[in-house]
């Protein structure tokens, strides 16, 4: 399809428009740096009668709602124009510079709108970005099924010697159209063709009926509950209403209840299971796949759902002796807290690791927070990213309008020869409707315009952090610091991705690869000289102490086997729900079984826990991607930054062959680029039963 997977995120180090000396002299009086401006308080709006006011993201029509659908019949006639310019051009790079520019239009509305319509605090807005999603989405639909158009595109392919003579990256962005033309069955006859569409739609209806039901909560009659446990619930008259798994409560009652409840099936949320997995195995058979899964893993690192599994299995064997002692060990706690019942099950581990981990190692959020204000933090990254790459964040004031609430701050990302890289918006603070999720969205991406310029990418980072207090600037706990990390290295990703077709700008890569930036920043957040760097007593400056450092680091790796031995688990479902159809036993069995055999703890009878999962609906057959990049970033840092974090060389070579291509570069080459070897699925497995050893961690070698 025409446009990109927008929400997570060539020319390589090209300079962009002006040399870096002029364009400095002309803008840089502007910025600020960029740890003061996230200790500082919001100033207000300030009282601006005669700015000019600039629209959102700097979007002239956007300075009201009803500019959304300026913008939209704006992209819908140039979308017309280079449909015709597309067909009656003779084949060769033209053609594919034609689509991307015709995605480029459509995402340039789809993906701010697919933005707005989550974040922005006034209703209006949301609204009309609804509905320019809503518009640009039906244009797609007929741009898939438009034969004209996509036979422009098949003359490209079918010319062998014209194919040879594109460079990699222009072949392969040809191909990406042609696969995303094929998945709507545009290459079959006229029947299959409408049957494929009318899939697709299905598809999306049941895709968002199924989300909405994995939170929606369940009720029960108040009577059968113990009295004592009922305060912990919401009341709806004589009902208890449960709206989750309440994992963290003392009382294994109120969890006990609480995972009975949540997870008693709904007929209705499992038809609508049912209907989607049959439906989207029905739309890969019609266009060539044997399963879904073969169809969604093209173009992965994995390849193919065979490879998956045979990665699943070993880590699951490699993993099940930690399990089981992790297992044992918080048994052993529930048994000394409640002797009573001891038998571990489904609702217990996130509870009993939380107590073991607090008990081993004092890890009290409150005693880490006043080491990490924001302003800290961000002046982290910033000192990281200039050694690693020569890159440096600054503050820029926004123009009125540009942000759609007073406390978002604007980034400038400048590289130290090449100028200006991109922008980042951090909308990082808590508010009312806001959706309560970290992540990162692109709103622009960059690419070679015709003119030889480059047009700069665009990106919000999203978290939900709380407001500063008249005494303290926003402090954040360990959890919240390695969250920044990790959505910074995915807008590090987008801003240098910088390749020649948007279509595969940045974060828009294959899912296995696309959190291989981002958690690799995990790692670098959990190592002391890189800590040590930023974390200083907002009000003292002292530094935090080496040793709370390597407390915290430790104290993940309680019971992380068993953590891993569950999104195992999780991944093999995925897997098998999205295989051969029709499905051999029903999805609840095939949850009892594949629970016994990937994780260990009793299947609890009346429960499906498949119908809350709501990542089968943005990552069916994917769901494994977190575990393979997580494998990824762990062989990159410790073969490549392990032993020194601020390695330039290493710095400039991850960005050479990693983040520079976007997805414009098949993802084992560029893993293959960085490690300089061709990992095997015992590496990658490998690589994540060793970040489990106690002794692995930088903190613990001596780094002075």
């Amino acid at each position: 399809m025409m446009l990109c997977a927008r929400r997570l995120g060539g020319l390589g180090a090209g300079r962009v428009g002006l040399g870096a000396r002029s364009w400095v002299r002309r803008v840089s009086t502007s910025w600020s740096p960029v740890g003061a401006a996230f200790n500082a308080k919001p100033q207000g709006r300030r009282l601006d009668l005669f700015g000019e006011r600039r629209g959102l993201f700097g979007v002239p029509e956007l300075s009201s709602p009803e500019g959304f659908h300026i913008a939209q019949e704006a992209a819908l006639q140039k979308t017309e124009w280079l449909v015709e310019r597309a067909c009656s051009t003779p084949p060769g790079p033209q053609t594919v510079l034609i689509f991307d520019e015709l995605s480029d239009t459509l995402c340039r509305v789809a993906d701010l709108a697919d933005f707005v319509k989550l974040a922005h605090p006034e209703p209006a807005f949301r609204e009309a970005a609804e509905d320019a999603c809503r518009s640009v989405g039906t244009v797609v639909e007929k741009l898939n099924t438009n034969v004209e158009l996509y036979q422009s595109l098949q003359k490209l392919l079918d010319d062998k010697n014209l194919m040879d003579s594109l460079d990699a990256e222009t072949r392969r962005v040809a191909e990406l159209f042609m696969f995303d033309f094929e998945i709507s069955g545009i290459h079959l006859d006229e029947e299959k063709r409408r049957r494929a569409v009318d899939l697709n739609v299905k598809i999306l209806d049941l895709s968002s009926t199924f989300l909405m039901g994995t939170n929606f909560p369940n009720k029960i009659e108040k009577h059968l509950l113990p009295e004592h446990i009922c305060h912990n619930f919401a009341r709806d008259g004589n009902h208890v209403i449960i709206d989750g798994l309440h994992a963290e409560a003392a009382d294994d009652l109120v969890r006990e209840a609480a995972y009975k409840i949540f997870l008693y099936p709904s007929a209705d949320q499992l038809k609508c299971l049912e209907e989607l997995l049959r439906s989207r195995d029905l739309l890969a058979n019609l266009v060539g796949y044997s399963t879904f899964s073969h169809r969604a893993l093209q173009g992965t690192i994995a390849q193919n759902p065979e490879t998956v599994m045979q990665f699943l299995e070993k880590l699951s064997d490699k993993l099940s002796e930690r399990t089981v002692k992790d297992f044992e060990m918080m048994r052993r706690m529930k048994m000394k807290l409640n002797p009573q019942n001891a038998v571990l099950m489904p609702w217990d581990p996130p509870y009993y690791s939380g107590v073991i981990r607090a008990e081993r190692y004092n890890i009290e959020p409150s005693l880490y927070c006043p080491f990490f204000s924001l302003g800290a933090c961000m002046e982290g990254l910033n000192i990281l990213f200039n050694k690693l790459l020569g890159i440096s964040l600054y503050a820029e004031p926004p123009a009125k309008g540009e942000v759609w609430c007073d406390d978002v701050r604007k980034l400038a990302v400048v590289h130290e020869s090449e100028g200006l890289l991109g922008y980042i918006y951090c909308d990082f603070f808590q508010r009312e409707n806001k959706p309560y999720q970290d992540c990162h969205f692109t709103i622009r991406g960059g690419r070679l315009k015709e003119d030889g310029s480059y047009q700069l990418p665009v990106v919000v980072l999203m978290l939900n952090l709380p407001h500063s207090s008249r005494n303290s600037p926003t402090l954040l706990t360990p959890g919240m610091m390695e969250n920044l990390f990790h959505e910074m290295g995915h807008a590090m990703h987008s801003m240098l991705g910088r390749t020649r077709y948007q279509h595969v700008t940045g974060t828009r890569c294959p899912t296995d690869f696309a959190e291989v930036p981002s958690i690799l920043m995990e790692y670098f957040s959990n190592d002391y000289r890189v800590v040590n760097q930023f974390a200083r007593h907002y009000q003292t400056g002292q530094l935090l102490p080496k040793a709370m450092v390597s407390r915290l680091c430790e104290s993940k790796k309680v019971c992380a086997a068993a953590e891993l031995q569950l999104q195992v688990f999780y991944a093999a479902l995925d897997q098998i729900y999205h295989g051969q159809h029709p499905l051999k036993k029903s999805t609840t069995d095939l949850l009892k079984e594949t629970q016994e055999q990937f994780y260990g703890l009793p299947y609890v009878t009346n429960t499906a826990w498949q119908l809350r999962f709501s990542h089968l609906v943005g990552y069916g057959a994917k769901y494994y991607s977190y575990l393979m990049s997580r494998a990824v970033a762990s062989m990159v840092w410790k073969e490549c930054f392990l032993q020194d974090p601020f390695n330039r060389a290493a710095g400039e070579r991850y960005r050479r062959e990693m983040l520079a291509h976007g997805g414009g570069k098949e993802p084992m080459l560029m893993v293959q680029g960085m490690l300089q070897k061709c990992p095997s699925i015992d590496d990658f497995v490998d690589a994540l039963v060793s970040d489990l050893d106690l002794d692995f961690e930088t903190f613990l070698m001596d780094s002075e």
